[in-house]
């Protein structure tokens, strides 16, 4: 949840990160969920909960700018600072990134909670999709693994704010945080997946849908929805496991759902 860190420290530690790694780090970052535990973190810090996608963008411009630049001059409503940079003379070389600069996938869910399909979802939307093409180089999603259609308009709405900023979407990443469950039978999969995220997220899980935090069921019903959502626009899966057993979890995605899409590959 970048909204509630310090961009100087964030900026920082994930150019330390991006370093250690090999320059082999994505920046995902959010402004945060509506949870009530969220909602207490803004308030221990002394940010506004509500406006906590304004306190995003000014986090992602200074560290941008850091990362870029090397140093930033930066006069917001959350952050101000004059003329600050990584290299203050005491290092042996400027502190910033390996790769200039790491890829930034904004996060954003709109409807995570709010499944209303009128003109304030509209605007809610667009303000995002304004916020991942001005700051970012991709979009990072999840949790609404039953709407693949909801994808193909946020994209839709993606291009639109890409055109007005004079962007090319086509060098974006459109990204999917996807939590599966394999298993020999749906019914299975379901129950396995529904005791793990209940316990991992205990408050969120009782205010959504679980069937929305994504595919459950046999192999050949994993392929398909990953078929369905790479179909619509997905470049990028980040692939999660709803179950106790992870090392189970990954041998059965290694052994009998990637090799669908490796003989395609090889096609």
């Amino acid at each position: 949840m970048a909204s509630t860190r310090n961009p100087l420290y964030l900026a920082l530690e994930w150019a330390t990160l991006d370093v250690i790694s090999g320059g082999r780090t994505i920046l995902g970052p959010c402004m945060g969920n509506p949870e009530k535990g969220v909602q207490r973190e803004f308030e221990a810090l002394g940010l506004p909960f509500k406006k906590r996608g304004y306190v995003l963008e000014e986090v992602l411009e200074v560290v941008r700018t850091l990362w870029t630049q090397g140093k930033v001059t930066f006069h917001g409503d959350y952050f101000d600072y004059d003329d600050v940079a990584f290299h203050s003379g005491t290092e042996m070389a400027p502190l910033g990134p390996l790769q200039e600069p790491p890829p930034i996938w904004v996060v954003s869910n709109p409807r995570l909670v709010d499944d209303s399909s009128d003109d304030r979802m509209v605007r809610i939307m667009k303000r995002a999709c304004e916020r991942i093409i001005r700051y970012g180089d991709g979009w990072m999603t999840c949790c609404r693994a039953e709407h693949p259609e909801e994808l193909t308009e946020q994209i839709g709405y993606l291009e639109q704010a890409a055109g007005e900023l004079g962007r090319d979407f086509a060098d974006y990443t459109v990204a999917y945080q996807v939590t599966m469950n394999i298993a020999d039978s749906e019914s299975e999969a379901k129950a396995a997946f529904d005791s793990y995220i209940s316990k991992y997220y205990p408050e969120l899980s009782q205010a959504m849908d679980l069937s929305n935090w994504g595919p459950v069921g046999t192999p050949e019903q994993i392929v398909e929805w990953l078929r369905e959502f790479a179909a619509r626009g997905v470049n990028h899966f980040i692939c999660r496991f709803g179950d106790l057993d992870q090392f189970k979890q990954v041998e059965r995605f290694a052994n009998e759902v990637l090799p669908a899409f490796q003989r395609e590959i090889a096609r």
